[in-house]
């Protein structure tokens, strides 16, 4: 079916106090991978490419770009395309042409009033483009390989009164939020300051984004939608999945020489992972 926008569907998700997934893809077999799971679930889902991503793939956004345009023309449910972690303005303005209908412009390593003003152009230049812009406010940690701060840790979560006056000085579209998840964890022992949650939620009229999800077990994935989010980041959830089928693979076919082979299974395992996280996240099924 057509592209659809993440705008549209965070938008009717948080109408209807679901969460639309969002999942970061690497290769073309995550880009599958994501498809094929939201399919299984019958449910509309976001494709994901940071900037990190970008680098690893020598600095080209095209080529990933449009086989997950392709991908999701072809799909059964809708899927947006989103341009994740952004940092580079040079970055951002090639979000359009390449199919994104939105990004998420990342200026939280900055002091407030730098990340409101670089946040603030950033909107500015994406609005007139057409595009959704999410932005983050705290302290989500463990990005780019560095130790991730204490998530609970006082300083590192999402202030509701500061939120408030980023959101309206901004002119974002939707806020990541700082409640006690961090990028990259390998393991599912997250939990979410709750209480947290519900001051952002009552204080804030934009969206708001968890980062850093595949931390959480399904329990704390199903109370944050409850308690106000609307769209769910996932990454490390699909690598920890493709490695280890990849890897128990080989173990079991040490003569196997033909990518092909563990290709497959990592990607079959990825598609079960996204099924599964939407299922915890009960999610909204896809509109007929």
């Amino acid at each position: 079916m057509p592209l659809t926008t993440t705008g549209e569907l965070v938008t009717r998700a948080a109408a209807r106090r679901s969460a639309v997934a969002s999942f970061n893809v690497i290769t073309l077999e995550h880009v599958e991978a994501v498809v094929a799971g939201a399919e299984s679930a019958d449910a509309p889902v976001v494709l994901q490419v940071s900037e990190n991503a970008v680098k690893f793939r020598h600095g080209r956004l095209l080529p990933l770009a449009r086989a997950a345009v392709a991908a999701a023309e072809r799909a059964t449910v809708p899927v947006a395309l989103h341009l994740d972690h952004v940092r580079s303005d040079t970055l951002l303005r090639q979000a359009p042409d390449a199919g994104f209908g939105s990004v998420m412009y990342d200026a939280s390593r900055l002091p407030y009033a730098d990340n409101l003003a670089a946040t603030r152009a950033a909107v500015d230049w994406a609005h007139s483009q057409g595009l959704w812009i999410e932005a983050e406010l705290g302290e989500i940690g463990g990005k780019d390989g560095r130790s991730a701060p204490d998530a609970h840790a006082p300083g590192a979560r999402t202030d509701p009164d500061q939120a408030r006056a980023f959101v309206a000085g901004s002119g974002v579209d939707a806020l990541a939020v700082a409640v006690g998840t961090t990028h990259a964890m390998t393991t599912r022992t997250a939990t979410l300051d709750h209480a947290l949650l519900a001051r952002l939620a009552a204080a804030l009229d934009v969206p708001l984004v968890l980062h850093g999800s595949s931390g959480l077990p399904d329990r704390e994935l199903a109370a944050a939608v409850a308690g106000g989010i609307a769209k769910v980041n996932v990454g490390t959830a699909l690598n920890i999945a493709l490695t280890g089928a990849i890897r128990e693979f080989l173990t079991a076919h040490p003569e196997a020489v033909d990518s092909r082979g563990y290709l497959t299974v990592g990607r079959e395992a990825m598609a079960r992972a996204v099924t599964g996280i939407i299922e915890a996240l009960g999610a909204v099924p896809a509109p007929s």
